[in-house]
């Protein structure tokens, strides 16, 4: 008996961690819990000939394998270590005067470095990930920020867009990305967990077409053709 209350007591307070977590400060975006991904098998029209490209303002801030982020040797954020997380280079992105950094717990924060605030921290992980679902929460994929969203990926099945000034979620698919990913116009080409080249609307996070990948690696775009590895793909139809 003694056993079943605290198995109950840890599965309410994984749910507590929706709204808050006493750990993380700051307002936290809900956990997400979507159906499966809406493939739509339909072409990509209007594609640019080169992917986007994030402003290349040096970003000196580093995110160390226990979730402190510094500035040098000043420490502005601080989150807390995982055991079984995977080994990763992932660094802050910089946005105008703000930084956002994935952690190995799951979360995508973003922080004002010169107050050390934190503006907002959200969940990019299913809820089935905290009670039995993937072991791994880690994000290691670089953030895209791009106008005013946030563009995420993370090992706990799911890529998301994040509204950058609230933290809200606009939408969340259940793919999960284990290495960096690439956008142009407005398709996001990730690389999936389950070796599938995915190219998401960025409007609703449906795909136009899926591909099947021999090696998971960062996709490459380029003239309306996309490298994965030693693979090319028509980025118009994924052919």
């Amino acid at each position: 008996m003694k056993r079943a209350v605290i198995g109950i007591l840890s599965v309410l307070a994984l749910c507590a961690c929706d709204k808050h977590d006493p750990i993380l400060p700051g307002t936290r975006s809900p956990i997400f819990d979507t159906p499966r991904i809406n493939i739509l098998n339909t072409d990509i029209q209007n594609l640019p000939d080169v992917a986007y490209k994030s402003d290349d303002t040096d970003c000196p801030y580093t995110r160390d394998a226990s979730n402190v982020v510094w500035d040098g040797s000043r420490k502005i954020f601080s989150g807390f270590a995982t055991d079984n997380a995977v080994a990763s280079d992932i660094k802050p992105v910089c946005a105008g005067k703000y930084i956002y950094v994935g952690l190995t717990t799951g979360e995508l924060v973003k922080i004002e470095p010169k107050s050390r605030k934190i503006m907002w921290i959200a969940d990019i992980y299913r809820a089935s990930n905290l009670t039995g679902g993937a072991s791994m929460l880690d994000i290691v994929a670089e953030p895209i920020v791009r106008d005013k969203y946030v563009y995420v990926g993370g090992l706990a099945d799911a890529f998301c867009k994040i509204n950058a000034t609230s933290g809200a979620r606009v939408w969340c698919t259940n793919i999960s990305v284990p290495t960096d990913f690439t956008i142009a116009g407005d398709t996001a080409f990730v690389a999936g967990a389950d070796k599938k080249l995915y190219a998401l609307r960025l409007t609703d996070g449906a795909a136009y077409w899926t591909a099947d990948i021999e090696k998971i690696a960062t996709p490459i775009y380029e003239n309306k053709t996309v490298t994965v590895g030693k693979q090319k793909f028509n980025a118009v139809n994924g052919k």
